[in-house]
Formats: structure tokens, C-alpha cells, sequence
């Protein structure tokens, strides 16, 4: 199905060649650490069972490429019996996480199952945080602009300001990805990634969703 043009006054500045690139890779590197981390998810997703009641995964539409909806996958870290719309504390007292779940969101292991999103092609390694579809009318021509790439599993936003960053530097951070977007930035951006995830970071950072779930009609997850 073809998706009409945004209408953004973002451009997309990476060479043609690289985007060709970056998808093949994604989905070949994806496949692999997928493999990979199989054991791993599979130990998780038992683990999440036995925690507490309730499916392993967590499922939910995103907006992908161009705004074409996707089903995003998560480990799920609250229980099932619970409000996923309510309020997030501004602190590590949220008692809609499970104990393990609080743990996968530090370490963001959470995010493990969002690579059978990467293999089939509907993410990227790198690139802006999926977010809910109801969100997209909420944004300017500009904010818009982020949608001209598939959506990632890290980004610049995720590296920069953790913990501090409003909505709107997120979703700025995002545009200036796209208008970026080069073999350099996406090295650079797994690495600052990895040592966040070793230095391990605040649950309760300022997430996209937190300032307009409630009237979006989506999660605050």
C-alpha cells in the first residue's frame, strides 16, 4: 500500500545508498542478536510468568514509517490487573511494576522483543522511539518530519538529556536525527547507548508518552 508524502518541511539528507544499506543491515544484525538473546528472552518471559500473572508480552500499535501503524512488542513490566493508563509517579514507587519488571525497565531489557520488530522490517537499530499512533495529529509540520525514517530501538533522544529532556526535546532530538542520518551518527548512537545501558539510568525519565497519553487515549508504558 503507498503511503502518501508528509507534510514536513524535514528533509531526509542521507544518502540513498546508506538508507539501502542500513536496511539490510538492520535485519541481518537484527536476526542475529535475535538468535542471540533467544535464550535469554525465553528465560525472561518465564521469569515475567512466574513474577506475576499475565501474558510475557506486551503488545501495542505504534506509528512506523510514514505513520503506518505496527503491533510493538515489549516484555511486560506492570501487572496485569492494573490501569496501563493511569499516572506515572515522578518517582521509584510506581506500584503498577512488578519487583521484576522495575528491574527490566533499569536494565532496558524490556526492549529485547522490539528485535522481531527490527527483523521484520518494521523498526530500525537506530532511529526515533515508536510512538502511539493518536500522538502523530498532536504534532507540528516539524515534529512530523521524524516519521521519514523507521522507527528505532535507540535514538538520539535516548542518548542525550536522559532524565531531564522535555517532550519537545525529544521529539526535536528526533528531527535532527533524521536531517543526520549517516553511518558516523547511527555508530555513534549504539555506542552512547551501550554505555548508558552499563551505567545503568532513572526509570522514571521524562518519556515520550507521559505528557499526552492521558489524552491520546494511550498508555503511559
Amino acid at each position: 500500500m503507498r503511503t502518501p508524502p508528509l507534510d514536513t518541511p524535514v528533509r531526509l539528507n542521507a544518502l540513498a545508498s546508506y538508507l539501502r544499506l542500513k536496511a539490510r543491515l538492520d535485519r541481518y544484525v537484527g536476526l542475529v542478536l535475535l538468535l542471540l538473546a533467544a535464550p535469554l528472552m525465553l528465560l525472561l518471559a518465564c521469569c515475567i510468568r512466574r513474577d506475576s500473572p499475565g501474558p510475557a508480552l506486551f503488545r501495542q500499535a505504534r506509528a512506523g514509517l510514514h505513520g503506518r501503524p505496527f503491533t510493538c512488542y515489549k516484555f511486560r513490566t506492570m501487572r496485569a490487573d492494573v490501569d496501563p493508563y493511569g499516572d506515572s509517579p515522578q518517582s521509584g514507587q510506581d506500584p503498577r511494576l512488578t519487583r521484576l519488571g522495575r528491574w527490566l525497565r533499569e536494565t532496558s531489557l524490556d526492549e529485547l522483543p522490539q528485535l522481531i520488530n527490527v527483523v521484520r522490517g518494521e523498526m530500525s537499530l537506530v532511529g526515533p522511539r515508536p510512538l502511539y499512533v493518536q500522538q502523530v495529529a498532536e504534532w507540528d509540520a516539524r515534529q512530523r518530519g521524524r516519521l521519514l525514517v523507521r522507527p528505532g530501538l535507540t535514538g538520539l533522544a535516548q542518548v542525550h538529556g536522559r532524565g531531564s529532556a522535555t517532550l519537545e526535546d525529544k521529539l526535536e532530538w528526533d528531527v535532527r536525527y533524521v536531517e543526520s542520518v549517516s553511518l558516523r551518527t547511527d555508530l555513534m548512537i549504539l555506542w552512547q547507548t551501550l554505555r548508558n545501558v552499563r551505567a545503568g539510568g532513572d526509570i522514571y525519565e521524562v518519556r515520550y508518552s507521559q505528557a499526552r497519553a492521558r489524552r491520546s487515549g494511550a498508555p503511559a508504558t
